[in-house]
């Protein structure tokens, strides 16, 4: 045909060419594929090459190392922020009446304060729980305490509260203390560990002969509430079913403040039947100013790598690196954050607001009267002493 044949009797290619591709055209079927690669090829300048092979494999090497960041940079385009608590605020002094604090708070005032259980769920914090059971002595009916011979997240652990259980003499009369052996599941969601313990707990209270009425403290051993706090909820009359508890939200030490908004912690009005351990939100009641939250606050940096893969959120430990004992000490004198994570914030102005490392504080005002009375020992803990021990 004639649109098939140009004069000098070959094949015509009906697609314009230019000098690059003009020798496409005419070739067999099985080199086409071949001879188009190298058409495009040719045709791809410098510039796209360096685009091709080193920005787009830099890009996917960055999304590797920093996804984390850029998916938490833009959490508040996928989650909102939970519903407000309703704020109730904290009156306290020490030379005002238990009668007048109640009365400032809108609450009545007992004939007699009510009795009160400490609960928690102990890993290795032996520190803190010192600092937290010296701080709530006075006002504690029974001080109630689980451990587990297996971490969160399945790993082995050697009982840590019995080996130590002699620096905890002044608590002993009032001490319940139960253990529950683990199941070593490992690669299973941790948060599944950790409710199972918390039901156990719930068993170990009731065995503590807790009953209606008395107060419960729900909360980590190092979300400690303070004293005036407790004498106050146990005192007071017409007080919340349940009360969450605002704390001064603490990393590594009492000199690094993150901010005021630890919420966690909570107080029950006991309910048998009902009331049910957690560490979840349960009301929208928070008490303002009620006590401290250290995260994170050990005096080993073996502790720190212990609890870095030992608890719920041990996925955070993206390269190993991250353990490397000298890195964990650079980053605990910086206020940096171990695991190189942005803030968990819900707009983008709380989030570059909290970018970066944590100012240093140089303040120890209103702290635990028991962390100033024995300074010497706990100056890990203080403001200016940021090296941890090795072992």
């Amino acid at each position: 045909m004639w649109w098939m044949m140009n004069e000098g009797g070959g094949h015509y290619c009906s697609k314009k060419s230019d000098d690059i591709c003009g020798d496409v055209c005419g070739q067999e079927s099985s080199r086409l594929s071949m001879s188009r690669i190298r058409c495009i090829l040719r045709g791809i300048d410098f510039k796209t090459y360096i685009f091709v092979f080193v920005m787009i494999p830099t890009c996917i090497f960055g999304i590797y190392l920093h996804g984390q960041k850029i998916s938490y940079f833009l959490r508040p385009l996928w989650e909102s922020p939970p519903k407000p608590f309703h704020d109730i605020p904290h009156y306290y002094h020490e030379n005002v009446s238990m009668e007048t604090l109640c009365k400032l708070h809108g609450w009545g005032i007992r004939e007699f304060p009510r009795r009160v259980y400490d609960a928690v769920l102990f890993s290795n914090e032996v520190d803190i729980l010192t600092l937290r059971w010296q701080e709530l002595y006075p006002y504690i009916t029974q001080f109630v305490l689980l451990e587990s011979n297996s971490t969160f997240t399945g790993i082995p652990k050697p009982m840590v509260f019995a080996s130590n259980r002699d620096q905890f003499k002044f608590v002993e009369p009032r001490l319940t203390y139960g253990t529950i052996g683990g199941r070593f599941k490992k690669g299973e969601n941790p948060f599944v560990e950790e409710a199972l313990q918390r039901v156990a707990l719930d068993q170990l209270l009731k065995i503590a002969g807790i009953t209606d009425d008395d107060l419960l403290i729900m909360s980590d051993v190092d979300e400690i509430p303070s004293r005036h706090t407790i004498n106050l909820l146990r005192w007071c009359d017409d007080i919340p079913q349940v009360l969450h508890l605002r704390l001064k939200n603490y990393l590594y030490s009492f000199e690094f403040l993150v901010d005021n908004n630890s919420w966690r912690a909570s107080v029950h009005r006991y309910q048998t039947g009902k009331t049910r351990y957690a560490h979840y939100r349960q009301s929208d009641e928070i008490l303002a100013d009620a006590g401290w939250h250290c995260s994170f606050c050990f005096r080993h940096i073996s502790e720190f790598i212990f609890k870095m893969k030992a608890y719920s959120h041990n996925d955070r430990v993206r390269f190993s690196h991250y353990l490397n004992p000298k890195r964990i000490q650079r980053v605990i004198c910086k206020g940096a954050d171990l695991f190189d994570m942005l803030p968990e914030e819900y707009t983008f102005k709380e989030i570059i607001g909290k970018m970066g490392p944590i100012p240093h504080s140089y303040s120890a005002v209103h702290l635990p009267s028991f962390l100033l009375e024995n300074a010497d020992k706990y100056k890990f803990l203080l403001p200016g002493n940021c090296m941890r021990e090795s072992g």
